[in-house]
């Protein structure tokens, strides 16, 4: 471990953080793969110089650092004892662009996809791509030798890495570029660390023996998905030991070698221009995973881009998924396995004539029995449920799990039927289930046994299993690796795969790169079992913990938890898009993402050596941050409901240390309004004041720059018993919510006059609070209390003919989300069948719109332009779609969605003064600016009365509800 007196030996010299918190480093002990082990800190440098101070504080005190990125690794590459080293917070800077040399430099944290949105005005791009490229980086991608879908054509990232800037294991700076055979001899002169580096690696292939060993040892030169071990094969055909070779670049070795080497500071890259614009998908049905196997051989001889496969085991995993349903479009039947088959091309005929006579040679083959090609913006949404596949499969219930155990073995393509059929008779033998997709073009499927590792027979064989597979990979001279890399999960099997006398030379290089082992020990050489430092272990205890929410769904709250496989789909950024997770997007903070939270909950709840070290206070100050805006229940491969987890420890946390005054004010505020509702104007008088409001916001720790909500001068409620209406039409339950009726009633009001002159009879139910506020404040049996009375009082007035409508999407999206796991079990199906019957109004009209109940002509012909800020539970829940038709319903009407993610208040979030500043700095990010861009004459609309005051508080433009928008636009006649 790390002492006192180090860290501040440390912490002294960085420009950046040195971070040896519980919190901090439970968040770093997990990467996407089964590993779990705690490092002994978190280093997160600003620059080449801190990772130079950071490399001798750890020589010096021989302290292991392990290179970080995005921790998407699937080997356990970034999990360690030691110093994690963070690059992408701060040494994220596109560097240099030449775009008339094609080549880009970079700082190790530049994120895949953005670097290729910097590049799009150029015609060129980065090639190699990975299914987690809107938050994978380039630093991780050089580590692993990343690959991705395109492979076939684009290779891997080795074949695009010109030159990288480094800093050696004594501190040192190192630049490695292709070289000449003079030059290297040059480079060889000498004793500085980088003068042995070219002698050591001269002195093992100089020798023509030694270098025919290493060409028969390692994989099929043709196969191009080789990742096992260092690169020595490809070094062993350059021009220094080979006339005919391309020249030396220790590039080509570095890639690939896990930060086991070096730590790279800058990297420069070959780009190429962007693929022909014209693209299609076809995705071809089998009825067997042999016929796949089969037909993708077929497919190969129509040059492809990539092709794919998915099988039926993901498929399944996407059909309750709500951010992949509508990615489930083509799918058609129960298909065993899909071929996913692109082309790109500079015309659509060209793109239809290819797919043509792939349909042909398929049918004539017997091979497929449905064959839809994709074209246009839909292929987007298949190839995001492709790449779901990693993420969806943590979504089975229970301990079992498909593991990523050897998921990365690569094969020649002709080689792959036969290879899987004796692979299949392996499993068959030891009883197992596995999932089988990706890469099938380049020979590299990701297989995926079905095991659980509590139990000891599983454990057992997941040693077994794993050098059986290497065994029969070595038979066909496959890759154990093909792009994921050795890390810890391989390592052990590398002088398997390549032999003693290989292995003996890679730990030659190890020792000569890095004599004291401090760069990311454990990797590649020299690594510990296999099996051991995984996540689960046999006789690990998985508790039953008693909740409120109902986990029954997930067997429970702790296995719910462990969903997260830790992929890191949280870590988009602001840039890429979505709204998960606007606090990370607001800081760049691992600790502020949806995987570091749930690490530390599951950590938290489960008997461990590392849990003792866990308080309710390192929980409840990592949750802190997250603003319960439930996007990673849409858009978390996974599943994972933040909002809902967070909520229920609040209870469990106020359980302990009793409610805080604060949250007792936020979460009954519906009471404290229904007090002041008599004496409104008073109360707005108050509330806009900032000398009169400044005691009572600093005694609830609110931000003095907010401004109080104001009470609405009579609410809704009270507005409707005095303007009851005619009683005729369609009948729909309308919820006068806690927010619309006292704080936004003039909403409520012209909602119910839009619903009567539109031929519908809107009645007001006796409910006016959903609970909204006791759920975000983790008050969890209130708002079951209010639940219950709620579904008491509707349930016989709600159903298919008759349904519940709101406008505050917060408020009545209550009753379809969080009702069916609140309520007890006597109410659940009550719940659910309120929770089928329940809409925002947005929905409501989009549907009756389209079921011909609304007809155009009821609203103006003017030309009227919007742009809607969509709510987050909408987002997650119900999706903003509904809310585009409402608005384009009237002839003239042009709606566009804001790219905005998280708008950044989340009710109390934002008014509260510890949370100012970063509630400011998400709507900075997209909403604020894409505001203030619009025009005098375009509305701006937002349903949730949340994201209006924010609006207005950050640029003064006063946003109305989508409702309003419509409302506004009826015609006058139907308004006497």
């Amino acid at each position: 471990m790390i002492t006192q007196e180090q860290i501040r030996e440390i912490s002294s010299t960085l420009s950046g953080a040195f971070h040896t918190d519980i919190s901090t480093r439970v968040c770093y002990a997990t990467d996407a793969s089964a590993y779990r082990e705690l490092p002994w800190a978190v280093a997160l440098p600003r620059d080449a110089d801190d990772l130079k101070k950071l490399v001798r504080f750890a020589r010096k005190y021989n302290i292991p650092i392990i290179p970080r990125t995005a921790g998407t690794s699937l080997a356990g590459q970034v999990v360690g004892t030691g110093i994690v080293v963070d690059v992408s917070r701060h040494m994220n800077q596109i560097l240099e662009v030449n775009q008339s040399e094609h080549w880009v430099r970079v700082q190790p944290g530049v994120v895949l996809d953005e670097l290729n949105m910097h590049l799009a005005s150029t015609g060129l791009f980065f090639a190699p791509e990975t299914s987690t490229s809107n938050r994978c980086m380039i630093g991780g991608m050089v580590g692993n030798n990343s690959c991705g879908a395109h492979s076939l054509i684009y290779g891997s990232t080795r074949d695009h890495v010109l030159e990288i800037e480094c800093v050696l294991s004594d501190g040192s700076d190192a630049h490695f570029k292709s070289i000449s055979s003079n030059t290297f001899i040059e480079k060889c002169q000498g004793d500085s660390l980088e003068s042995r580096l070219y002698q050591n690696i001269r002195s093992i292939l100089q020798d023509e023996a030694n270098r025919s060993e290493i060409v028969n040892s390692y994989p099929d030169p043709l196969l191009h998905r080789r990742n096992t071990g260092y690169a020595l094969d490809l070094l062993a055909g350059t021009q220094v030991f080979n006339d005919d070779g391309p020249e030396f670049n220790f590039c080509k070795m570095l890639t690939g070698s896990e930060g086991t080497l070096a730590l790279s500071t800058a990297i420069k890259l070959n780009l190429l221009p962007v693929p022909p614009p014209i693209t299609g998908l076809l995705c071809i049905h089998f009825h067997t995973l042999e016929e796949a196997l089969l037909a993708n051989l077929v497919a190969l001889k129509y040059q492809p881009g990539a092709i794919e496969l998915m099988d039926d085991v993901i498929l399944k995993c996407t059909e309750n998924n709500r951010s992949q349903q509508e990615n489930r479009f083509f799918i058609e039947g129960r298909p065993a396995a899909i071929l996913m088959i692109e082309w790109a091309r500079e015309t659509q005929q060209e793109i239809t004539e290819i797919s043509d006579a792939v349909i042909k040679a398929m049918q004539s083959a017997g091979l497929g029995y449905h064959y839809p090609l994709i074209t246009g913006p839909n292929q987007k949404k298949a190839w995001t449920l492709r790449k779901a596949g990693l993420g969806v499969l943590t979504n089975i219930p229970g301990d079992a799990k498909p593991t990523g155990l050897i998921e990365d073995t690569a094969v020649l393509p002709s080689l792959l039927p036969d290879y899987i059929r004796e692979f299949k008779l392996m499993l068959k033998s030891h009883g197992l289930d596995c999932v089988y997709y990706a890469h099938i073009a380049t020979g590299e499927l990701h297989l995926k046994p079905v095991l659980n590792l509590k139990l000891d027979h599983d454990y057992e064989l997941y040693r077994k299993v794993a050098k059986e597979t290497a065994e029969l990979v070595k038979k066909y001279r496959g890759s154990l690796s093909g792009e994921h890399g050795d890390g810890r999960l391989r390592g052990e099997f590398v002088p398997l795969m390549l032999g003693d006398k290989v292995y003996q030379w890679l730990c030659e290089i190890k020792n000569t790169w890095d004599p004291e082992h401090i760069f990311n020990p454990g990797k590649i050489t020299s690594t510990p079992p296999m099996d051991s430092a995984l996540r689960y272990m046999p006789g690990h205890a998985t508790p039953e913990i008693k909740t409120i929410f109902d986990f029954s769904a997930q067997k429970g709250w702790l296995r719910a938890l462990e969903q997260c496989n830790g992929s890191a789909d949280c870590r988009k950024t602001s840039i890429i898009g979505g709204t998960m997770c606007p606090s990370y997007m607001g800081t760049y903070d691992e600790s502020h993402t949806t995987r570091a939270r749930t690490n530390l909950l599951r950590e938290f709840l489960t008997p461990s050596e590392i849990q003792s070290h866990i308080s309710h206070k390192d929980v409840y100050n990592i949750l802190d941050h997250c603003l319960s805006c439930k996007a990673c229940k849409a858009e978390c491969p996974s599943g994972i409901d933040m909002t809902k987890y967070k909520a229920e420890f609040l209870q469990a946390y106020y359980d302990k240390y009793s409610v805080p005054f604060r949250v007792k004010c936020i979460a009954g505020i519906t009471s404290i309004y229904k007090l002041f509702a008599p004496i409104s104007s008073l109360f707005n008088l108050f509330a806009k004041s900032a000398i009169l409001s400044a005691p009572i916001k600093y005694i609830l720790g609110f931000a003095r720059q907010r401004a109080f909500p104001r009470l609405s001068r009579m609410n809704l409620i009270k507005w409707y018993e005095k303007n009851p209406g005619k009683n005729e039409g369609k009948k729909v339950l309308f919820f006068a919510d806690e927010f619309t009726n006292y704080n936004d009633a003039e909403v409520g009001i012209k909602a119910i006059k839009l619903l009567r002159a539109l031929g519908y009879n809107p009645i007001i139910p006796d409910i006016s609070e959903s609970g909204r506020t006791y759920l975000s404040k983790g008050l969890l049996r209130k708002a079951r209390e209010l639940a219950h009375n709620n579904i008491i009082e509707i349930m016989l007035q709600v159903n298919s003919e008759t349904p519940l409508i709101g406008v505050e999407p917060s408020a009545i999206l209550c009753f379809r989300d969080e009702y069916p796991e609140l309520v007890r079990d006597e109410f659940k199906n009550t719940a659910k069948e309120v929770a089928a019957n329940c809409y925002t109004i947005d929905e409501f009209i989009a549907n009756e719109f389209s079921m011909g109940h609304i007809s155009k002509s009821a609203f103006t012909k003017e030309k009227r332009t919007i742009g809607f800020h969509g709510h987050c539970y909408q987002k997650a829940l119900t999706g903003t779609r509904p809310t585009h038709t409402m608005l384009e319903i009237p002839d003239q009407f042009t709606a566009e969605e804001i790219s905005s993610g998280c708008c950044g208040m989340a009710g109390s979030f934002g008014y509260e003064k510890e949370h100012y500043q970063l509630s400011m700095k998400i709507g900075e990010l997209k909403l604020f600016p894409a505001v203030r861009q619009q025009h005098d004459s375009r509305i701006i609309a937002a349903a949730g009365t949340s994201c209006r005051h924010h609006i207005f508080h950050g640029t003064g433009v006063k946003a109305v509800h989508p409702i309003e928008v419509l409302y506004d636009a009826l015609n006058s006649s139907l308004l006497q």
